[in-house]
C-alpha cells in the first residue's frame, strides 16, 4: 500500500518495458510512448538517477535549499531511491566533499530498495510501525532528524477520490514521525494529490509548522493532480 508501483517510478522498468512492447494493451503502449518521449526520463538515464522524479527533489531544493551539507534526512517511500540519490549528494552523506560536514540518509518503503552508498535502507518496513520509528531512532544522529522527505503514494485503485483520501491519510502519517524524529526547526516536504482534503492535511501541517507552502515542480506533469507541501520551522505541539 505504501509503496509507489514501480512500473510508474523506475526508468529501468520503463527500458525494459520498451523490448517487450509488443503485446501490451493500448494504456500500457500510450504510458511507454509518454515515458520514452519524456524528457526528464530522459535526463534521470543521462545523468544516473534512478527516475524521473530525482527533478522534482532538485528543482525544491535548488530553489528553498531544504538539504544543507551535515543534515539528516529521512525518505519515506523512497523506492526506488531518486530522492535519496539526491539527499545524498546535498548533504554529503557519502563524504564525497571532505571538507563539507557529513549527513545522514535512511530511506524506508514497503519494497526492497536496491543499496545506495550513502544511505541506509529500510526496505519492508512500514513508516507508521512504531517499530520502524523505533529504528529511526537508533539509526539518526541524537535519534532526530533536520528533514523528512516523502514521494509515498498508494497504489492507484483507479477511484480519484479514494486515492485521494489514502494519500492524505499517509501524509497525516508523518505529522505523527516528525513528533517522533524531526528537530524543532526542521522541514517536511510531502507529495499529495488535490482534492477535498488538502484544507485538512494544510490545518495540521500550519498548527506545527511556521511555514507551509503549495509547490508543483517543473518536472510533475501538467495533466497531474500531483502537488507538494513543503512545510519548514518545525516546532513540536504541546501536550
Amino acid at each position: 500500500m505504501w509503496g509507489v508501483s514501480l512500473q510508474r517510478r523506475c526508468l529501468h522498468h520503463s527500458l525494459c518495458l520498451m523490448k517487450k512492447q509488443k503485446g501490451k494493451t493500448p494504456a500500457e503502449q500510450r504510458w511507454l510512448t509518454r515515458q520514452l518521449k519524456d524528457p526528464y526520463v530522459k535526463a534521470s538515464h543521462a545523468q544516473n538517477f534512478r527516475c524521473r522524479s530525482a527533478f522534482k527533489l532538485l528543482e525544491i531544493d535548488d530553489k528553498f535549499r531544504v538539504l544543507q551539507p551535515g543534515d539528516s534526512v529521512v525518505d519515506c517511500g523512497a523506492a526506488p531511491g531518486a530522492w535519496s540519490q539526491v539527499a545524498v549528494q546535498r548533504v554529503n552523506s557519502a563524504g564525497t566533499d571532505p571538507e563539507l560536514r557529513r549527513g545522514t540518509v535512511i530511506g524506508i518503503d514497503l519494497l526492497n530498495i536496491p543499496p545506495l552508498e550513502g544511505a541506509h535502507f529500510l526496505s519492508s518496513h512500514d513508516v507508521t510501525d512504531p517499530a520502524t520509528h523505533a529504528k529511526l531512532l537508533e539509526l539518526l544522529p541524537n535519534g532526530q532528524a533536520h528533514v523528512i522527505l516523502s514521494d509515498m503514494a498508494p497504489n492507484a485503485s483507479g477511484f480519484r477520490e479514494m486515492d485521494h483520501e489514502k494519500l492524505i491519510v499517509m501524509c497525516l502519517s508523518l505529522i505523527d514521525l516528525a513528533e517522533r524524529i524531526l528537530k524543532p526547526g526542521g522541514s517536511l516536504v510531502c507529495k499529495y494529490w488535490d482534492g477535498i482534503l488538502v484544507q485538512k492535511l494544510q490545518g495540521k501541517l500550519s498548527s506545527v509548522f511556521g511555514s507551509v507552502r503549495t509547490l508543483k515542480p517543473n518536472a510533475s506533469r501538467k495533466d497531474s493532480s500531483e502537488r507538494y507541501f513543503l512545510a519548514r520551522m518545525y516546532r513540536k505541539p504541546v501536550r
